[in-house]
């Protein structure tokens, strides 16, 4: 039975977080995060898919052969991408630096950012910052360091569970920042999460890829997927359990209690997008394959006018079968059903309706809702969740840089 804890990042044993403002923000902005074990173990990742990788993701993929971390660095304000051999090097050094200051390999500190694309990172910054924020590392320190990896959310993002596998107490706690450019296949997002279990790297690695695929790359707020995306979990062992392989009896315990933290992070990721006023659940069923439902569900979570009609709570089903129209996927409108929640407003591929309609605009007034599309008897079903788009979201994007 899984239990919500309060702690975040810092929630399971042995590990300590800090925040602290470096100057890469305005003062007196929190923007250099540092999260560190008291003890090195397996670490898993799983990162962007964009083709133009930032210096940060490139550095971490290769420190992750050695599937050994204890440390993990962040900045905000700066996503140290598309800048070239002297990105690759600030990030390196970002790591030694750190390593320096608590006393570790270079090789076990991973390092993440996020922000501004195309600008030289501040490396000078971090170096000056960094006494201060080894000093302030705590297990109270979870807060301030997920506030220090924000860019354009409105508030800080944790989460932490625990729970019992077999005779020992279990805890995965985790941070997150994201609110635009986030869509499947990773986003505009960093997350990162701890636990204390004892676990093969491998299997750690299997889990989260599992965890991501069902969490934030079920999520999608614009479509846009970004340079940065990382999502680091770091074990540390001291719950001090048998090692778990993906073979163990509690294996499938621990899965359930990782995709459950990362469901919440990526949610609340969901509910702070950028000008949103809406988040809704798209729901498709009764494909032909969970491939088909997939695509389908990407295509109306994605569409700008499936968007903006949510906005404006406006129920014009037409546009989201339009959406599922271009998914690449046969389709029959025949043997198409819509609900909004539990209320139908399309039935074998025909409107029900003035009444039908009154009663989904009502539907959609609400902050949250589910649309649930059946499309035939098959077994494939897939899941997204999507929000509105809105004018404060075109606002906050056309002037990021300024």
């Amino acid at each position: 039975m899984k239990t919500q804890i309060r702690g975040g990042i810092t929630a399971p044993k042995g590990f300590l977080a800090g925040g602290v403002h470096s100057g890469i923000k305005n003062a007196p902005i929190l923007d250099l995060a540092l999260v560190v074990s008291e003890q090195s173990g397996p670490i898993a990742g799983v990162f962007t898919t964009n083709q133009l990788p930032a210096a940060p993701v490139l550095v971490d993929r290769q420190k992750l052969r050695h599937r050994i971390g204890q440390a993990i660095i962040v900045n905000s304000g700066n996503a140290n991408a598309c800048t070239g051999a002297q990105g690759l090097r600030d990030a390196k050094e970002m790591a030694t630096i750190t390593a320096q200051h608590i006393e570790l390999s270079a090789q076990q500190v991973f390092v993440g950012s996020t922000g501004i694309i195309g600008r030289p990172l501040a490396l000078s910054c971090i170096r000056k910052a960094l006494p201060t924020l080894v000093k302030r590392l705590s297990r109270r320190g979870h807060r301030q360091a997920a506030q220090a990896i924000m860019t354009t959310d409105t508030k800080p993002k944790e989460a932490a569970a625990s729970c019992r596998i077999g005779n020992t107490l279990i805890t995965i706690g985790g941070m997150a920042k994201g609110s635009g450019m986030i869509h499947p296949n990773m986003a505009t997002m960093l997350a990162y999460l701890t636990t204390d279990i004892a676990i093969e790297a491998k299997a750690l690695q299997h889990a989260l890829t599992i965890a991501v695929n069902r969490s934030f790359n079920c999520v999608s707020v614009d479509g846009e997927t970004s340079t940065n995306d990382t999502v680091l979990l770091l074990a540390n062992g001291l719950a001090h359990n048998a090692p778990l392989t993906r073979r163990s009896t509690f294996f499938p315990a621990f899965q359930e209690l990782l995709n459950h933290v990362c469901l919440s992070l990526a949610l609340q990721i969901c509910r702070d997008g950028e000008g949103l006023t809406k988040m809704v659940e798209i729901l498709v069923q009764g494909a032909k394959s969970q491939q088909d439902a997939k695509w389908i569900a990407n295509s109306i979570a994605t569409s700008p006018l499936v968007k903006t009609a949510i906005f404006g709570e406006d129920p014009n089903w037409g546009r989201i079968l339009a959406a599922m129209g271009q998914a690449g996927v046969a389709l029959t409108s025949q043997t198409i059903t819509l609900h909004f929640n539990d209320h139908p407003l399309l039935k074998n591929g025909e409107g029900l309706g003035p009444n039908a309609e009154q009663k989904i605009k009502t539907i959609m007034q609400k902050p949250e809702y589910r649309i649930t599309i059946t499309i035939g008897n098959g077994p494939g079903t897939a899941h997204l969740w999507t929000t509105d788009l809105t004018y404060d979201y075109v606002k906050i994007n056309a002037s990021y840089t300024t």
